[in-house]
């Protein structure tokens, strides 16, 4: 469980599949733009802007897995919806982590 003052968790790639097939939320935390520029089938676009609105387009009682570029927006992402009750989130970090493995 994660709260306010907890680290971020990081996944790795083979975890983070699992964990999708098993019914976490893929969340990208990108902007819209760079979610239409190519972004891993089946993630929701919730960029990091608009994370506070989190609670109307995520389900609380199902892991959270973020994902950005480079991982600085999601572990942003991670603390703030840690902030806002969330308990199962975690950081995959680059989007280029899930597509590479």
């Amino acid at each position: 469980m994660f709260g306010f003052n907890q680290p971020m968790y990081s996944l790795e790639c083979p975890e983070a599949r699992e964990m999708v097939a098993n019914g976490a939320q893929l969340v990208d935390v990108r902007s819209p733009q760079e979610f239409a520029m190519g972004a891993i089938p089946g993630s929701y676009n919730l960029p990091l802007q608009a994370i506070h609105l989190a609670e109307q387009h995520l389900d609380k009682s199902k892991p959270v897995i973020l994902y950005c570029a480079s991982g600085m927006r999601s572990g942003q992402a991670l603390n703030m919806l840690a902030q806002m009750g969330f308990d199962a989130v975690h950081n995959l970090g680059s989007i280029n982590k899930y597509v590479s493995c």
